[in-house]
Formats: C-alpha cells, sequence, structure tokens
C-alpha cells in the first residue's frame, strides 16, 4: 500500500479522487499528496477515527494542514498506550517521498476519548466533513454502536460496505432513507480496492461532496449505478 502503488491501481480502476484514510493517524497523508501531483487524482487527507461508542467516522478533508490539525486533537484524545506489533502489525510512516522514516508507535487500533458528536463538530470546525462508515456492518458502526443515527447530526449522508448495495441497504435499516450514500472500498490491500461510487460535482472538494450527498442542483451520488441521494 505504497502511495505509487495506491495511485497506479486508482489509475487502473479510472478513479480521479481517492480519500487516504487511516486508523486515528493521518501522517501518511502527506506521502499521498506529494505521489499525486501531476497525476491527475485528487488525494483527501482524512482519517477514520474510532468514538468512544466504537463508531468509525470517515473525516475528509481538502488540505493536509487541516488534516494534521485534526490528527493532533485525535492524538490528544487517545489513550497512552503502546502499540504491539505482533498483534495490530507494525504502524509504517512515511516521508513525502514515500520512504520510510519511522513508526508511529502509538496505540491506533482503539477508540478515542470523543463522543460521535463530538467528533463531527471537531471535524466541521475545521473545514472537513464527517461520514459515517460502514453502517451496515455489525461491529464498529454508528448503527451498531448506537442502536440509531441521531437525527440531529451534523452529517451530509453514510457509508455502506462492500456486503450491501444501496437498495438492500435501505430495505434493512429503513433510516438511511433520508440520507445520501456513498460506498468506500475500505481498502487494506490494493486487491481490495474497487469503484463502486461515482460523484457529479462543480469541485473535487468535500463541500461540494456534502452538497452531491443532498442533491444540490445537478450533483449527485451513484453506487454500483443506483442514483443514492434522498
Amino acid at each position: 500500500m505504497f502511495p505509487e502503488f495506491i495511485l497506479g491501481r486508482a489509475g487502473e480502476l479510472g478513479l480521479d479522487l481517492i480519500a487516504v484514510t487511516d486508523h486515528n493517524s493521518c501522517e501518511n497523508a502527506a506521502a499521498m499528496l506529494h505521489a499525486a501531483e501531476g497525476t491527475g487524482i485528487v488525494v483527501w487527507p482524512g482519517m477514520e477515527v474510532q468514538t468512544r461508542e466504537e463508531a468509525h467516522l470517515i473525516c475528509l478533508f481538502d488540505r493536509l494542514d487541516q488534516a494534521l490539525a485534526w490528527q493532533a486533537a485525535v492524538y490528544a484524545h487517545l489513550p497512552s498506550l503502546r502499540n504491539r506489533p505482533q498483534t495490530f502489525g507494525t504502524q509504517i510512516v512515511l516521508d513525502a517521498e514515500g520512504e520510510v522514516v519511522g513508526t508511529n508507535e502509538r496505540l491506533l487500533a482503539t477508540s478515542t476519548s470523543f463522543s460521535v458528536e463530538e467528533a463531527v463538530q471537531g471535524v466541521r470546525a475545521l473545514g472537513g466533513l464527517c461520514i459515517p462508515a460502514h453502517v451496515d456492518r455489525p461491529a464498529y458502526s454508528l448503527i451498531t454502536s448506537l442502536g440509531f443515527i441521531p437525527p440531529d447530526l451534523d452529517i451530509p449522508g453514510v457509508e455502506i460496505s462492500h456486503l450491501l448495495g444501496p437498495k438492500a441497504a435501505r430495505a434493512r435499516f429503513p433510516q438511511l432513507a433520508r440520507y445520501g450514500l456513498i460506498a468506500d472500498s475500505d481498502a487494506h490491500r490494493l486487491s481490495e480496492m474497487r469503484r463502486r461510487t461515482t460523484l457529479k460535482l462543480a469541485h473535487r472538494t468535500v463541500a461540494e461532496l456534502a452538497l452531491a450527498l443532498a442533491g444540490v442542483e445537478d450533483r449527485g451520488v451513484w453506487v454500483d449505478g443506483v442514483r443514492t441521494t434522498p
């Protein structure tokens, strides 16, 4: 999963927009952004944050400084524990050239002390966008953790996993009817990268994604060929 290989696979799939969302960290976002320069592929720096309810939220930003500011906040809300490589693997850190410069010794595979609401508000305050991840999964999803999606939660849409298509997801979870849906690959390996979501945007920005999920004007989102804006 080195930057040049990720971008090469994205090119094979015909993707011109991807996001890098490591768990509770943005330390490899700079390497991805640098590698993407001149490729025509836009990379959104981001994170998959785990809240104290054990819900996963996708945090997306347009700029690296926004992502790193959020990373600082997340690191301040993680427990002071060290990673266990024998259990979770070595957490490699790359420099802007994609070279290995060290390892992250923090335990990232755990929950922050942020609540779901606090995480959404924190990302919003930095100009980012928060989307509940894989809400149909039986673990680490907002619906599994809380039993429902809080109706006043400031989110533009939700993500479904590879386990369900949009029609099946809404049939199983009727509360999804009010939200636009995206389906990311959640890839941990190159072979898991997929092309499922098509976006019609005026610009490739996270603000435009929010508008597309709401179906504003002629923007829109399609998953597996099905329009998913409410």
